[in-house]
């Protein structure tokens, strides 16, 4: 296996990305799987870690098989895979449905996981958007496009493990792309951590306590209460 688990992904891709650490960049990680990995990325980057709440919008029979993919805001932005709409037979009603269930899951997230932390401004900055790997490019598409919606300087897209195909695809989104290991015959991210377990809540709560949000280089700490 080339990864051990997320852990050590995230200490390998926190070496791929070492010449970032002077631009002062913001790491956004997809939840569930992908904070283990960026916060490696973070502490090694001394850089604040926070979420973007995404969800895949699974095929009704076949819930990993993406047909797009949601995240949250005032207006959320929806990613269609029409190639596996179609082909699945899904109409629109199906459609909305799956989706609206995703964006109440999206909420839970958000109160469970983020409650009333204070969010990192992303204006300006450089963003490193982060996940334990890509399969359709679905979820990761919306992110992306989410996370540009907020004016960061340089939107960089970082992932352990990724197929070739949707890495090219995935250079029309980002500014820079770095990717530790593309297949053409991919398969399913696990296949590619020795271990693949999920991660829980509790695991991604306490994850974001090691990362308080910091202030934009040259920002003054807020005072101490």
């Amino acid at each position: 296996m080339p990864f051990e688990n997320r852990s050590e992904a995230g200490q390998k891709l926190a070496r791929a990305l070492s010449s970032y650490k002077d631009q002062h960049p913001v790491i956004l990680a997809l939840p569930r799987g992908g904070v283990p990995v960026a916060a490696e990325v973070a502490a090694a980057l001394n850089a604040p870690l926070d979420l973007i709440l995404v969800r895949k919008i699974g095929v009704p029979l076949q819930p990993e098989l993406a047909m797009g993919a949601v995240v949250d805001g005032s207006a959320p932005i929806v990613v269609r895979n029409e190639d596996v709409i179609q082909s699945a037979g899904i109409d629109e009603m199906q459609f909305k449905a799956v989706c609206d269930c995703e964006l109440a899951e999206i909420e839970r997230r958000r109160q469970r996981y983020l409650g009333g932390r204070e969010r990192v401004n992303l204006t300006g900055r450089t963003v490193i958007v982060i996940d334990d790997g890509i399969a359709t490019g679905a979820t990761m598409r919306a992110a992306l496009r989410a996370t540009r919606m907020r004016n960061p300087k340089k939107l960089v897209l970082a992932v352990p493990v990724a197929p070739s195909e949707s890495i090219v695809t995935m250079r029309e989104e980002a500014d820079e792309v770095v990717c530790l290991e593309d297949h053409e015959l991919f398969g399913a991210i696990g296949y590619y951590y020795g271990d693949f377990r999920q991660v829980s809540d509790e695991e991604v709560i306490e994850m974001l306590k090691r990362f308080p949000p910091k202030p934009k280089e040259g920002e003054k700490q807020p005072p101490a209460a």
